[in-house]
């Protein structure tokens, strides 16, 4: 309820919905819990989409893209699939290909193994934990899942919107 946020030692007080709207598009990712695919764009045009707004990119580099993110969620035959054509697990992987494929500095995630069976959630977390260490890219996750809990470094508990106790870090 108070304080100042910074990304990228940019404060973020004072700017104008717009340029917070862009801030937003190329520094944060979102994986929902619910997906929030569009149901008439197939798999890849679903990751496509945010890469749209990035004019710097050509079509051949969001292509290059989709396919690296496809490839690591391990979809890639699934490409041309519409979400109501592929499992709630195939949707969340899709989901998070599609906040990867920004580059985002950081991606919020809501209970982003909810819908996955436990070894591709478990390969989905490693996942996380390697781009985070290999590109520094920070994941903060609101869940319920001890195992997502279990791999994070830093375990902060909220209950009822307060603050109600940090974990030490996990290494």
């Amino acid at each position: 309820s108070s304080g100042k946020i910074y990304i990228d030692e940019r404060d973020t007080s004072g700017q104008t919905p717009d340029q917070l709207s862009a801030l937003r598009a190329r520094t944060i990712g979102f994986i929902f819990q619910t997906f929030n695919l569009f149901s008439v764009l197939s798999a890849e045009e679903n990751i496509e989409y945010p890469l749209l707004q990035f004019k710097e990119l050509s079509a051949a580099e969001r292509r290059e893209r989709i396919v690296k993110f496809l490839d690591i969620v391990g979809l890639t035959e699934f490409a041309g699939h519409r979400p109501n054509q592929l499992s709630g697990g195939q949707r969340q992987r899709v989901a998070i290909a599609r906040a990867l494929a920004t580059h985002p500095k950081i991606i919020l995630a809501d209970e982003p193994t909810a819908n996955l069976d436990h070894k591709t959630g478990e390969g989905i977390l490693q996942l996380m934990k390697d781009i985070n260490r290999n590109s520094g890219t920070t994941f903060i996750f609101s869940t319920h899942d001890a195992k997502v809990m279990a791999m994070a470094e830093r375990l902060i508990r909220i209950e009822d919107g307060q603050l109600v106790g940090e974990d030490a870090v996990h290494t």
